[in-house]
């Protein structure tokens, strides 16, 4: 009897063992999971641009002739530094080049009939004098003294028609001049050359009328660029010039750069009629900041509308529907779900409130499955 007391005794131990471990083995596995603790720092509140912006230069201008022709000289290349009034293109202008050489010529030799016709005009003025002085005196006839007048004002009329003889000379020499200067492209400002289209000795026509061509030279002053960015519709009335902006560009990875909206459009673009944009432009605060950027890269804008300093905040990926979080409890390995009330916020980090403190870790991996109010967790290093 014993014996068969102590079979039912170990057949329930072993069936209760049976159901313990299968209950164990069913238990839901702890979730892999990422926290961060609040931290106490900045948080802003910011304005992005839709799509990428554009690094522009401040001053670019596309050159090309006024007039058709053969081009003659042709003294730069791709990549060259010019100075203000350094000529980039010249055209064939031998013809014109004459003119000019005439023109100086001819202002040379008025400029001899100046000198020589006004010494006479002076010469004869005293003449007029002194014979007037004697006429007073007796000593000269009315006729000597009036020839004498009469010589003295032909001798300044004289005088002034040389000069203005010269006058036409210079007109002359300024239409050459004007005429020379239309063969030749000069650099409107100090900057460098991005591209020629013309060859040397090749014949080139200015554009028609409404048909744009490729301009000959392109020149690009790089000492100055700003960002050109599309800002949503929506998110526009609330930029205003002379707010701070954080600039970013692909070419140099994770670093930003100070700047300061300096213009926004005054109209809406409807190139894509569901996502209408405003154009801002965004300029470097630190000058040296831009060196050795080129024009055309790729660029973005963060405008920054509001900024609290020394308030706790936490990652804004870590914000649930609802103002909520997911808190850490290290004592219990779970985790549990807290509602908060937040203020400021951005891409990266939200303002907190009430209902967190700073150190307090939290969920930052909301989107894995099994993240949910209760659920049993491991920590997962962060691989950022």
């Amino acid at each position: 009897m014993q014996k068969k007391h102590r079979l039912v005794l170990i057949t329930v131990v072993a069936v209760i063992a049976v159901i313990l471990f299968i209950t164990w083995a069913k238990r839901p596995k702890p979730v892999a999971v990422i926290i961060s603790p609040a931290d106490i720092g900045e948080v802003q509140r910011t304005i992005t641009n839709t799509r990428a912006g554009t690094l522009k230069a401040c001053r670019r201008a596309g050159l090309s002739p006024a007039i058709g022709g053969q081009i003659s000289l042709l003294p730069v290349k791709e990549g060259d530094k010019v100075k203000k009034g350094q000529i980039l293109l010249e055209m064939w202008n031998d013809d014109i080049s004459a003119q000019v050489s005439l023109a100086k010529s001819e202002i040379l030799a008025s400029e001899s009939r100046i000198k020589e016709a006004c010494i006479m005009a002076k010469v004869a003025k005293h003449e007029a004098s002194r014979q007037t002085k004697l006429l007073k005196k007796g000593l000269a006839s009315n006729g000597d003294a009036e020839r004498a007048v009469g010589d003295s004002e032909a001798r300044q009329a004289a005088c002034q028609a040389a000069k203005s003889s010269a006058e036409v000379s210079r007109a002359r020499l300024a239409v050459a001049q004007a005429a020379l200067d239309r063969t030749q492209l000069k650099a409107p400002f100090d900057g460098t050359v991005a591209e020629v289209t013309g060859e040397l000795g090749e014949f080139v026509t200015p554009s028609p009328v409404g048909v744009p061509t490729p301009p000959a030279v392109d020149i690009i002053d790089t000492s100055c660029l700003y960002v050109l960015a599309p800002i949503d519709e929506v998110d526009a009335p609330e930029i205003k010039a002379d707010m701070p902006a954080r600039i970013s560009l692909d070419a140099y990875n994770k670093k930003f750069f100070k700047g300061k909206v300096r213009r926004i459009a005054p109209y809406v673009l409807d190139r894509e009629k569901q996502a209408r944009t405003v154009d801002i432009e965004v300029n470097f605060i630190i000058e040296n900041d831009n060196h050795n950027m080129l024009p055309g890269y790729s660029a973005d804008v963060e405008v920054i509308l509001d900024s609290h300093d020394k308030v706790v905040r936490i990652p804004t990926e870590a914000l649930l529907e609802g103002q909520k979080v997911f808190v850490y409890d290290q004592e219990n390995k779970n985790i549990y779900e807290k509602e908060i009330k937040t203020g400021l916020s951005n891409w990266k980090y939200t303002e907190v409130l009430e209902g967190l403190d700073a150190g307090e870790n939290i969920v930052t991996s909301i989107d894995r499955d099994g993240v949910v109010d209760g659920a049993s967790v491991k920590i997962e290093a962060d691989k950022k």
